[in-house]
């Protein structure tokens, strides 16, 4: 991937929101009190996959940032449960590619599928003054074989509804889309653009979060300010303000803080380069362990004046090149992939993994919705074709004899 200018901050800078909700999780201790947040004990298993989870996030959002000059968001936790499901249909040099870009070898496959049930149920019951929903689907062309056990493991891991549809019928698209838009309330519309003949399967995850700041910026507060991009200029903004406490973290690179929703449990983190510092020099020291030193780090200010800028974008970006880069390059060959587990055959491969979020952030809290698309294609043996296509030399012969009876040279067939 070639190098890009500079980025602009103004998005970018609280693109850690997903990453944050997995992060912040172990570091809070049970209080009673609804004000606070509540102690969630993970296994050991769970916690390893939260670390490899943040791990493959941080190196997916890095690498995006080299092809990406402007705003963008994404959900690490939709994509790697996308790729989740998916994987239970891996096998071989595949299951082993996708098991490295996900950063996670060492777990067998049960492990992966118990930490992630465990991981979601805790995050769903996380916080009542916090709405998150997290839903998969998994939908087949109807004619095609798909394993009991397959279906089975997604529909008990994952909670996955397992849908059989007949792709050729008129209205298929406007089903599996209007899925996606009624899981994330109408924020991420058509995400699949169409159905080719040759796709058999889609694997869907969508994630909706909205939270309400645990102290709300007052609307009457909020004015209009400068905000300093890369390049030196300067645009205008709508700038929220408000005087509360907060967890916070000057490094030498960077400031960051950390804003609570509902009781606590949820956070944005927004990471501010120092002066004379760029977001990439955040990303150049920006891995899964410094990304947990660094939320360890934060210490609490019990008055502080914050300005956060109201923003919001939505992003879609197709992930084929990035999971490439990550290691799972084989997921996407036709006639290399190894996906027998899905279908107990080896003519499915990954055409795409899309990924689509949104996100708005104002006074009142933040609204975001994420959905991964892992599109399944099936390879058959093409047939083999010998094509007149081009002027060409034609014989009529006796086979027995060997003699020709005609020859002659077609160069426009009338």
């Amino acid at each position: 991937m070639k190098q890009i200018n500079k980025k602009s901050c103004l998005v970018k800078i609280h693109i850690v929101l997903l990453a944050a909700i997995l992060t912040a999780l172990p570091l809070f201790s049970c209080n009673s009190d609804i004000d606070e947040p509540v102690e969630i004990n993970l296994s050991q298993k769970s916690q390893q996959l939260v670390e490899a989870d943040n791990e493959f996030g941080i190196d997916m959002f890095k690498l995006i940032s080299e092809i990406e000059d402007g705003n963008y968001t994404i959900s690490p936790l939709s994509v790697s449960l996308a790729l989740a499901m998916t994987y239970n249909g891996a096998r071989t040099e595949t299951k082993a590619a996708m098991e490295e870009a996900l950063r996670i070898s060492g777990f067998t496959t049960e492990e992966i599928n118990l930490a992630y049930q465990s991981l979601v149920k805790a995050l769903l019951e996380a916080d009542p003054l916090v709405t998150l929903e997290i839903a998969q689907s998994i939908w087949y062309r109807e004619d095609r074989t798909v394993l009991d056990d397959f279906k089975e493991v997604n529909q008990t891991y994952y909670d996955a509804e397992v849908n059989a549809l007949d792709f050729g019928r008129s209205d298929a698209l406007d089903i599996i889309n209007g899925w996606i838009e009624d899981k994330t309330h109408d924020k991420i519309q058509d995400m699949i653009k169409r159905i080719d003949p040759d796709h058999v399967m889609f694997l869907i995850n969508a994630i909706y979060f909205n939270g309400e700041w645990k102290k709300k910026f007052d609307k009457k507060n909020t004015f209009e300010a400068d905000f300093t991009k890369e390049d030196g200029t300067v645009m205008k903004v709508d700038m929220m303000s408000k005087s509360d406490s907060a967890r916070v973290l000057y490094g030498d690179n960077f400031s960051a803080i950390e804003l609570p929703y509902g009781r606590g449990n949820f956070n944005m983190v927004a990471l501010v380069p120092s002066e004379g510092k760029t977001c990439d020099d955040i990303l150049q020291e920006m891995t899964a362990e410094a990304w947990k030193n660094w939320m360890a780090s934060m210490s609490k200010i019990h008055e502080i004046n914050i300005w956060l800028p109201k923003f919001k974008a939505e992003y879609e970006i197709k992930l084929n090149d990035v999971l490439t880069a990550m290691g799972m390059g084989i997921a996407f060959e036709m006639g290399n992939a190894d996906f027998s587990g899905i279908n107990g055959g080896r003519d499915l491969y990954i055409d795409y993994v899309q990924h689509n979020t949104f996100i708005d952030v104002n006074e009142k809290g933040t609204e975001a919705a994420a959905a991964t698309v892992v599109a399944m294609k099936e390879y058959a043996a093409m047939p083999m074709y010998f094509k007149v296509d081009k002027p060409f030399i034609y014989a009529i012969t006796e086979k027995e004899t060997g003699a020709i009876l005609f020859i002659g040279k077609m160069m426009e067939p009338v």
